[in-house]
């Protein structure tokens, strides 16, 4: 029965029915009130098929209940407008109500009148590359300046839905045919097709306008997943886009603080020189920019008499702290936060602006007291409103287990070790290792290996490096057997770093300022020695493949010995990898 029920209308969907939409919905709803099955089907049932041919013209129908908001497009548009999120109601008109540094907005802005404006005609195309953590301004940036410039931008979005025909649907949902599966094509190859008709066809011209104002620009802001599979495959469109194009191409890509970066993988070293891939990178919004958007956004709304509950300073800055730099993040927590009938939100700020007025009343206590106790405490409740995980760049996470600043307590609230352990009582961290770790966004053993790096250059004194190389070499065991490592890297990282810290007798106390200063921190060796050790494995089993034998056995046990030989036969790629890897131990008696 819902078959035969379900298959009519369709049919009417299919345009063989001259029943107009809203009359099926008028009577669907009248039909719900007691009227038996055969009279819903008699409503609902389509015309014959030879009463198409002499069938009149349709008359307008009147509109239904359901066309009736359309009646009124102010007040339509007005409710709308109320309904919109904050975000999309005040975004930015112009580049005075960005919040990104006026030097960035230059950047962007010089480039494309370079590569728009100047373009020489038998110049290439060009691509720019923007980067920066979420809510930055850069997708605002872009749109503002393409609009004053009078660009049309062309923006590629992954496909969704299939656009399909009424003739695809008679053929795939027919009576006579049965279901099988909507046809679909590969996002790459979508997305190639849309490279080239961006490029190839131009916008109409209509009367009165001139060809020069037919100026564009194509945007890539969500890219095909493929494409992180297979980089390769963008690599070989961006190759023809270049060669081929008369409009600049923006990717935007946002930055993640894992280890794992979209941008490098996407768009490694090599094929930003070959394609002169133009990178500008955007920060995250400052404290005194977003105050400004807070504020402007805040008086806005009250301008406009809505009952929103108002924030003060105070919140504004505990709001923007919580943000992370993240505009619209800011904007979505103040929305959240001026939110009428929302008591839990008025009890939690109440609470805030009273609980930093007796700090602020307290008396004796220091300055680095303060801020430790902001650090320690206040950030953890600023999270409890909409706030964004607090994320902190590798580096900056490095330098404060490395520099290690400590609080000065006395003897009364710090209790005192024995004689014999003495010489281990530190003053108290102004950090927790752990949360730093946590922050950074990165494996255990990966921070342990940034961390091993550049440990030495900080220390003074020999006997404390000895010291410090021992918690690492235990870290290093903790994460020894693959199948306990995703448990024990965190205890692993927690040694490690308390153990550094433990060490460095020169950062034991508040008052000292020893150690050797600032040294600038890099990335760890391992990584140009594990990536020599892979190409060094590729060569030796393309070398040496007649030898069946597996990459590590030919470069420890097979060439070491070849290298003796000096046999005349081989090539000289395979002599030139001998003498580069063939090399036995400098030892006198070795196992293998």
């Amino acid at each position: 029965q819902v078959a035969d029920w379900l298959a009519r209308p369709f049919d009417d969907f299919l345009g063989s029915s001259s029943v107009a939409p809203c009359a099926v919905a008028v009577k669907l709803l009248r039909g719900s009130s007691g009227r038996s099955r055969r009279q819903k089907q008699r409503d609902l049932s389509p015309a014959p098929e030879n009463s198409k041919a002499t069938a009149a013209p349709r008359k307008r129908v009147k509109p239904c209940a359901l066309d009736l908001p359309c009646a009124t497009p102010g007040r339509g548009c007005s409710q709308a407008q109320e309904e919109l999120p904050w975000v999309e109601r005040h975004k930015p008109d112009t580049q005075n109500d960005l919040a990104v540094q006026k030097k960035k907005i230059e950047e962007v802005e010089t480039w494309l009148k370079a590569h728009i404006f100047q373009r020489q005609p038998k110049q290439g195309g060009s691509i720019l590359l923007l980067t920066g953590p979420p809510g930055c301004g850069k997708t605002a940036t872009l749109q503002i300046l393409a609009r004053d410039l009078g660009l049309q931008v062309q923006e590629w979005t992954n496909p969704l839905s299939l656009d399909l025909t009424k003739e695809d649907l008679r053929n795939m949902f027919g009576h006579d045919s049965n279901f099988h599966t909507f046809p679909s094509q590969a996002q790459a190859a979508l997305f190639q097709d849309f490279l080239l008709r961006a490029n190839k066809y131009n916008k109409l011209q209509m009367l009165g306008e001139s060809s020069e104002n037919d100026k564009k620009l194509i945007l890539i802001e969500d890219i095909p997943n493929q494409f992180y599979r297979e980089p390769g495959c963008l690599h070989e469109i961006l190759r023809r886009f270049v060669r081929t194009s008369r409009c600049p191409l923006v990717f935007i890509i946002s930055d993640n603080f894992s280890g794992d970066s979209n941008q490098r993988s996407l768009f490694p070293a090599e094929i930003v020189e070959e394609l002169c891939i133009f990178n500008i990178s955007f920060k995250p919004v400052a404290p005194t920019n977003m105050m400004k958007v807070l504020n402007r956004i805040a008086a806005a709304e009250a301008s406009m008499n809505r009952e929103n509950y108002t924030l003060d300073r105070t919140s504004l800055e505990l709001l923007c702290r919580g943000c992370s730099g993240d505009i619209r993040s800011a904007i979505n927590s103040l929305q959240f936060s001026s939110m009428k009938d929302c008591s839990l939100e008025k009890e939690f700020w109440s609470k805030k602006k009273k609980s930093s007025t007796i700090k602020c009343e307290e008396a004796g206590v220091s300055k680095v007291r303060k801020k430790s106790k902001w650090d320690a405490s206040e950030d953890q409740e600023i999270q409890a409103i909409g706030g964004k995980d607090a994320s902190i760049f590798l580096f900056h996470a490095l330098g404060k287990i490395i520099y290690c600043k400590r609080e000065a307590v006395s003897e009364a609230e710090c209790p005192q070790l024995p004689a014999h352990l003495s010489k281990h009582h530190r003053d108290t961290l102004l950090i927790q290792p752990e949360d730093i770790v946590e922050k950074s966004h990165m494996s255990g053993s990966m921070f342990n290996l940034y961390l091993h790096q550049n440990y030495v250059d900080f220390f003074s004194d020999i006997d404390d490096v000895v010291r410090a190389s021992e918690y690492l070499s235990t870290a290093d065991v903790l994460c020894s057997n693959w199948s306990t490592r995703p448990v024990m890297e965190n205890y692993s990282a927690s040694v490690a770093t308390r153990g550094v810290i433990h060490s460095n007798t020169s950062r034991a106390f508040a008052h000292q300022q020893g150690g050797m200063g600032f040294r600038p921190l890099h990335k760890p060796q391992w990584f140009l020695i594990n990536k020599k050790y892979q190409e060094n494995c590729l060569a030796a089993k393309s070398l040496f493949s007649s030898f069946c034998l597996p990459p590590e056995c030919l470069q420890t046990e097979l060439l070491p010995y070849l290298a003796m030989l000096a046999n005349p036969m081989r090539n000289q790629a395979q002599i030139a990898f001998i003498q580069d890897v063939g090399r036995l131990p400098l030892k006198r008696h070795f196992g293998r």
